[in-house]
């Protein structure tokens, strides 16, 4: 029997960095799986799209598809379905978080920042118009807030409240250090590059995703999620 292509399906961007990251973690993917069909596709932004990426696919291939999002919010409920719709060789996993082990990549992401007992972390997150979307980056907030040992503010970057830099703000009027912004963002990109401003000069971690080798753990959420969906 043959095995389900992997379609890996991003948000895309236009930053040159971050698609590099992005393939590198589909990439590091197809390593791990060597008898199954790895592609990569975007829902917005970049080429090839969801349709394109299904259309390059051996007619009658099933495919499992795997939303490199961090959270299930419109692009998941609304978009991928709506591209998939009467593909009965289609089946869309669920989205990469919450799930712990995006926790382990922001904390290993927080040590060289060096977070002393009297910092205060604040997590950058993007943002949904759907707020089980925004309720999912919550979710990892207390995680990582669990981990730490300590409180941590969720600030976002778009559609939900608190800003981002509006958390930065709060959270500094009563630091008793500095304040350190855990990035809960898949790569570098526009969001990553604004949430570097709206820190307004507080330290900002890498995202998930960067120039180095993806995290192991990563990898291992998408084959989990591919596999779980089959």
């Amino acid at each position: 029997m043959t095995n389900p292509a992997l379609l890996a399906i991003s948000h895309g961007t236009a930053s040159p960095a971050g698609q590099a990251a992005v393939q590198s973690l589909v990439a590091a993917v197809a390593d791990r799986l060597p008898d199954v069909t790895v592609r990569l596709g975007h829902v917005d932004v970049q080429q090839p799209d969801v349709a394109a990426s299904l259309d390059a696919l051996p007619p009658g291939q099933p495919v499992v598809i795997v939303p490199l999002l961090l959270s299930a919010g419109y692009h998941v409920r609304v978009d991928l379905k709506k591209e998939t719709a009467g593909r009965d060789d289609v089946t869309i996993a669920p989205a990469l978080g919450p799930d712990p082990r995006l926790v382990d990549v922001l904390a290993a992401r927080l040590q060289p920042l060096a977070v002393q007992p009297g910092d205060d972390v604040v997590l950058a997150v993007a943002g949904s118009s759907d707020d089980r979307a925004n309720e999912d980056c919550r979710a990892i907030g207390a995680m990582l807030a669990q981990r730490l040992g300590r409180e941590v503010t969720v600030g976002f970057l778009a559609a939900a409240d608190p800003r981002l830099g509006t958390a930065v703000s709060s959270v500094r009027d009563t630091a008793r250090e500095r304040v350190v912004v855990a990035n809960y963002l898949l790569a570098p990109g526009y969001f990553h590059d604004l949430a570097t401003r709206l820190a307004d000069g507080s330290p900002v971690a890498r995202p998930l995703l960067d120039d180095d080798e993806p995290a192991r753990s990563l990898v291992d959420i998408v084959i989990d999620r591919y596999r779980s969906a089959h």
